[in-house]
């Protein structure tokens, strides 16, 4: 039996409309979209709840959904505005650390479209 997803995963796009994490998504194979969309599935039920190694805090309302598929490591920042999670952009990484600046373009990202929303542009 499938549980019933208690949040929502929403693509941060920009003013632009063009859209960060389907750009990221459209140049990975299909075996690691697949992936992805299988561990969004599981952030819409668990939400803030879904533990490490899947998802973790990084700072600042920002945290990263985590895959690994072969040697490379794939994050997907996003933050929480009530039930639904705005996924902002993704990349891929070697290191443990998510580097500092993916971390800023996130927050920045977050900020735009708190700001956004505030002024009516953006409807949830």
């Amino acid at each position: 039996m499938s549980q019933i997803p208690e949040y929502e995963v929403l693509f941060y796009e920009k003013r632009d409309e063009s859209c960060p994490v389907e750009d990221f998504l459209d140049d990975l194979s299909p075996k690691i979209r697949g992936k992805f969309h299988k561990w969004i599935q599981q952030l819409e039920i668990h939400g803030p709840s879904l533990p490490r190694p899947y998802a973790d805090i990084l700072r600042d309302k920002i945290r990263e959904l985590r895959l690994k598929f072969g040697s490379n490591q794939y994050r997907f920042l996003y933050f929480f505005l009530n039930k639904k999670i705005i996924m902002t952009h993704g990349l891929i990484k070697k290191t443990d650390e998510v580097p500092e600046s993916e971390i800023e373009l996130a927050i920045k990202y977050m900020n735009d479209f708190m700001f956004r929303l505030n002024q009516g542009e953006i409807e949830l």
